[in-house]
């Protein structure tokens, strides 16, 4: 462990780097931010290193780096290689392939929505374009609109300004499966990102039709599939509700505006400094909506005029935070509770409005609060858990659209602050999500409640939950090496206590087993890098790297009787954790 904890530090640089760089600098460059950026490192080994080292790995999450120079980073060229590496997987698959590209308010998405139209229609394939930005969800919407075969879509989600990315679609409007991850992946490999990728003309596809807007209709089609969703419609004009939004200077304003008007919410105002898209994220430089300092200025706004709701989406508008008036102050709930008070809400208002589908479903993953069961068990909902990424959750929703059974589906949701209702898209939707929160806390207010006090008297019901998570980063070239090497130094040393808690239980889910004392088991889903320990009383501690960033992450789902017995363990575990990863 020592040695995963050392820093690294190059004082001279390989040979391959310093071809690379001086190939990089002598080549006709069309970005010049890029070519700036090359002259401002030159002499600067380290800087040179971290940008050409290696390349961007491609996932089930596509790209996702640091905006700049270099094979290491996010620019035209890794685009563009990324962009060509999908292509010849989509002309080795289909004939005549369509692919949909949406992208939000980050710093260059234009730019590589563009480049990668104009790369795939130098590959004899046709684009469906959004002429401005996007939420996410609205791209999951048209690669099963248009029947695509494949969709693009340009964003970081919540990470910091100096980050893009670059996420690919399947034809069921999930990201993409790890099979068409390693096919593709291997045409990247083989591309060279300045010889062999190829360009059409944008404005002469444009012209003759290979590269297509989508248009307003296709945006109303939409819409008119999330409110379809509502639970209560009028509850808004039966009871209105002061709210308080903010974008966060992404691409949710007109979508979250248009649902929350058309519900009869309309005492709405938009935190005026996060209003307008803005990549640089001037007033949250983590623009994530679980964090207090991204919601702090519409917290503000909320206690200047006595809001009773706080919705905050990201940048890319998938997930949404909340925070809400109780006792005269504005309380934030987390993605857990946000999702247990949807499923409570969703369930018992179908079940007296007699909606409530035969054999019911709700979705969640692994990582989410096992609250989810003890509250679907009132309503007679079946709990399926599923991997870590919505995809899983759009992947089921698929099967039991293969089987005619779509209707049986509730509610999807993962504790990082991602929803679904409906089956219209495949991917988590702050817009759909907006509004249904929004029509709850309504519903809630019109029983003479908050959702704090529905929530406790959820706790005072089946016990009390806490979830959380611990994040620890490890950044710069050497930072993927100390993650693999603290996963697999777990597997070879298993756990037997944390926080001098004893481990009853572990589960591998890249083994696919779980060991519970002399007993294994076979756990029934893909294989992913995730650890599972259960501690006695119920409570567990998942351990996984991160998909889409370089940190480790520690999953706690605690649960017992007493609110303050529980807050104490979480301090114990934290500790440990933060001491046990060296951060």
């Amino acid at each position: 462990m020592d040695q995963i904890k050392q820093l690294f530090h190059k004082e001279e640089l390989p040979e391959e780097i310093k071809r690379e760089y001086e190939r990089w600098r002598s080549h006709r460059i069309d970005d010049k931010d890029l070519i700036q950026e090359l002259a401002e490192i030159e002499k600067k080994n380290k800087e040179i290193y971290e940008r050409f080292y290696t390349s961007l790995s491609f996932g089930t999450a596509g790209l996702r780096g640091i905006l700049g120079a270099g094979s290491n980073r996010m620019n035209i060229y890794t685009v563009g290689q990324a962009t060509q590496g999908l292509a010849n997987y989509l002309n080795n698959h289909y004939e005549r392939p369509f692919v949909a590209i949406a992208y939000d308010s980050r710093r260059k998405s234009r730019e590589f929505a563009r480049d990668a139209s104009q790369v795939l229609v130098g590959n004899g394939i046709t684009v469906w374009l959004y002429p401005d930005i996007m939420p996410t969800p609205c791209l999951s919407f048209a690669v099963r609109y248009f029947r695509c075969h494949a969709g693009i879509n340009i964003t970081a989600s919540h990470n910091p300004a100096q980050y893009n990315g670059y996420k690919v679609y399947g034809p069921d409007g999930c990201q993409i499966t790890e099979e068409a991850v390693e096919e593709i992946s291997r045409e990247i490999r083989r591309t060279d990102l300045f010889d062999d990728v190829k360009r059409g003309a944008y404005d002469m596809a444009t012209n003759v039709g290979n590269i297509r807007c989508i248009e307003q209709s296709v945006e109303e089609a939409y819409l008119e599939k999330v409110m379809e969703q509502r639970v209560n419609p009028g509850i808004g004009e039966q009871c209105p509700i002061r709210i308080i939004y903010t974008p966060l200077n992404g691409s949710g304003l007109r979508m979250v505006r248009e649902v929350l008007a058309r519900t009869g919410m309309r005492d709405v105002y938009v935190v005026p400094e996060q209003e307008h898209p803005d990549g640089d994220f001037p007033t949250c430089p983590y623009p994530n909506p679980e964090v207090k300092e991204a919601l702090q200025l519409g917290i503000n706004l909320s206690d200047e005029l006595q809001a009773d709701l706080l919705l905050a989406t990201d940048p890319d508008c998938d997930r949404v935070g909340i925070a809400v008036r109780h006792n005269g102050e504005m309380v934030m709930l987390t993605g857990n509770q946000v999702g247990v008070l949807l499923l409570d809400y969703i369930a018992s208002s179908r079940k007296e409005n007699g909606t409530m589908p035969e054999h019911p479903l709700m979705v969640k993953t692994i990582v989410t609060t096992s609250m989810v069961d003890a509250v679907a068990a009132k309503y007679g909902v079946e709990v399926r858990n599923v991997l870590t990424g919505f995809k899983y959750i759009g992947e089921l929703i698929g099967e039991l659209e293969a089987k005619g059974e779509e209707g049986r589906f509730l509610l999807g949701f993962e504790e990082s602050y991602g929803y679904l209702v409906g089956s219209y898209v495949r991917d988590k939707d702050a817009v759909v999500a907006s509004m249904l929160i929004a029509e709850m806390t309504a519903w809630h207010k019109s029983q003479g409640r908050t959702l704090v006090d529905a929530l406790d008297a959820l706790y005072a019901e089946v016990g009390y939950y806490k979830n959380a998570v611990d994040s620890f980063a490890f950044e710069g070239s050497d930072g993927m090496e100390k993650m693999a090497a603290i996963m697999e130094g777990l597997r070879k040393e298993p756990l037997a206590e944390i926080a001098g808690q004893k481990v009853v239980s572990r589960a591998d889910y890249a083994s696919s087993q779980r060991v519970c004392g002399d007993e294994a088991e076979t756990i029934g889903l893909p294989k992913s890098n995730v650890l599972e320990y259960g501690l006695e009383g119920g409570s567990s501690v998942i351990i996984r790297p991160s998909g889409t960033e370089p940190k480790i992450k520690v999953y706690y789902s605690l649960t017992g009787e007493d609110r303050q017995a529980v807050e104490n363990f979480y301090q114990q575990l934290s500790g440990w954790a933060k001491e046990f990863l060296g951060a």
